[in-house]
């Protein structure tokens, strides 16, 4: 059926980049939705970053200015391009799409996850 794939985590140093990628595949209608969560040990799944439907996109407050948000429709993939990382940013980067897979169905679906840390 449909699954997401990820990729672009890695080891990086404070105020380096990384750029993460997720393309989803299989029998999808139309995109509603893709995002980034994150997910740091022994602390709460938090969203990072998400792109609409209309081409909107969200922030949450603390990678404003520093990550970019953006999707190419044609690939069905979304990308997160992160500048400026600092060491609170280490953390599993969760791809989430919500998708139309059939007449009148959307479902949630999630990556497996893609490990980020960013030290010196």
């Amino acid at each position: 059926q449909v699954q997401l794939v990820e990729s672009g985590g890695g080891l990086v140093h404070p105020g380096g980049s990384l750029r993460l990628s997720c393309a989803a595949s299989g029998s999808i209608f139309s995109i509603s939705a893709m995002g980034w969560y994150r997910q740091a040990p022994g602390k709460q799944r938090e969203l990072v970053a998400f792109t609409g439907s209309s081409g909107s996109t969200n922030y949450t407050d603390s990678v404003k200015g520093r990550f970019t948000i953006s999707r190419d429709n044609a690939k069905n993939t979304v990308y997160l391009q992160m500048n400026s990382l600092k060491p609170e940013d280490t953390a599993v980067y969760y791809c989430n799409a919500r998708l139309r897979v059939g007449l009148g169905l959307t479902r949630n679906y999630w990556g497996q996850g893609t490990q980020v840390t960013v030290s010196s």
